[in-house]
């Protein structure tokens, strides 16, 4: 009589299901159980409750059962379920950094790699994860309706327009923190900013040092309040000094922008000798046309930055800069709203980071 085929063996760790040979030709994977919250209480000799509120941080377990329930983690080397939490703690556990920019702009700008670095550098050291939401201009629709359903608990926005007003909606919904001064109204929120005024001021200063008498900007997008404080800062010099402003030409911080820009500043204002540029990116757009207009840097015009980005370092002429801490506003940002998640609402509503000038060849 033929033999009856094997019966299926019982995975007893699972509770059941089999355990299936591979056939000719396959790979085998062997599949491991995480390890439970019944099997930490097990080994570390307390009831599954105790274990529940050390995973919480609770402070109500007695210290010898907590360094109990911890040394058990580390050996069975458990990773608490974020889902099951997040249902008992009303939180996710998770923040959104908002760009409200296209995808061009933000992955082709050093300034956003800085600011991430930065973020991602705070949250390691907790237990939140960055969500990335690129808005493509104002965040609206889809993005309101993601950010309102509990997926996030806090929001940090950079590189924000004056005309992205539905942002307002965002701060009535969660906590925010902003990279750079809004300029909306009605908006409560935090603010991490840079001394852009005092930036420009510097850098103006610079070219007035050197010799400068006929200067000119190439603006940021005059719709953002940082392009607004640095020409704030590029015209109060220059006042200062008793020289007229020469004109201002909006590069929208951009490459693409700043050679644009070169170009009309060139046509427009030939004699020219100074030029603020208000970001390295676009610094390394308009340094290509001016020298292939025939000006020579520093001999003819000089230039000063605003970044300290790879870019001042990789035109063709070094140069010199004002340096914005980026990494540190990342870090300063995640820090205030890490703070305000865990109630610690008192921080101060606006943090400025000074600047300091980066001297190169340029000027």
């Amino acid at each position: 009589m033929a033999q009856a085929p094997d019966a299926p063996a019982l995975d007893a760790e699972r509770g059941g299901g089999t355990t299936a040979a591979p056939r000719s030709g396959e790979r085998s994977f062997t599949r491991h159980t995480a390890p439970t919250l019944e099997a930490v209480a097990a080994l570390a000799g307390v009831s599954r409750a105790t274990v529940s509120r050390v995973v919480n941080g609770s402070p109500k377990v007695h210290p010898d059962s907590a360094d109990a329930v911890r040394k058990a983690i580390a050996a069975l080397g458990y990773v608490p379920n974020r889902a099951a939490r997040s249902l008992v703690s009303q939180q996710s556990h998770a923040i959104a950094l908002v760009v409200p920019e296209d995808t061009t702009r933000f992955f082709g700008d050093v300034y956003f790699a800085s600011i991430v670095a930065g973020i991602n550098d705070r949250l390691e050291q907790s237990d939140y994860v960055l969500t990335l939401m690129i808005a493509d201009h104002a965040p609206q629709g889809k993005m309101l309706r993601y950010l309102a359903g509990g997926a996030v608990d806090g929001v940090v926005v950079v590189s924000h327009h004056t005309s992205d007003t539905s942002l307002t909606q965002v701060g009535q919904m969660l906590p925010v923190v902003f990279g750079g001064r809004s300029g909306l109204a009605g908006v409560d929120c935090w603010v991490v900013d840079v001394d852009n005024v005092g930036g420009a001021v510097t850098a103006t200063q610079r070219l007035v040092d050197r010799g400068c008498t006929n200067i000119a900007t190439i603006s940021g997008s005059l719709s953002m309040q940082s392009a607004l404080d640095r020409v704030e800062g590029w015209r109060s010099t220059l006042e200062s000094a008793g020289l007229t402003p020469g004109p201002v030409v909006d590069g929208d911080y951009s490459v693409v922008g700043g050679a644009r820009a070169a170009r009309t500043l060139l046509d427009r204002y030939p004699e020219v000798d100074g030029v603020f540029i208000a970001s390295d990116l676009m610094a390394s757009g308009a340094m290509p046309v001016l020298l292939d207009r025939g000006r020579r840097i520093p001999e003819d015009l000089k230039i000063v930055g605003y970044d300290d980005s790879p870019a001042a370092q990789t035109c063709e002429v070094p140069l010199t800069t004002v340096r914005q801490p980026s990494v540190e506003m990342g870090r300063e940002m995640a820090d205030i709203l890490l703070d305000v998640l865990a109630g610690h609402t008192d921080r101060e509503r606006t943090t400025v980071l000074t600047t300091r000038l980066v001297e190169r060849e340029s000027a």
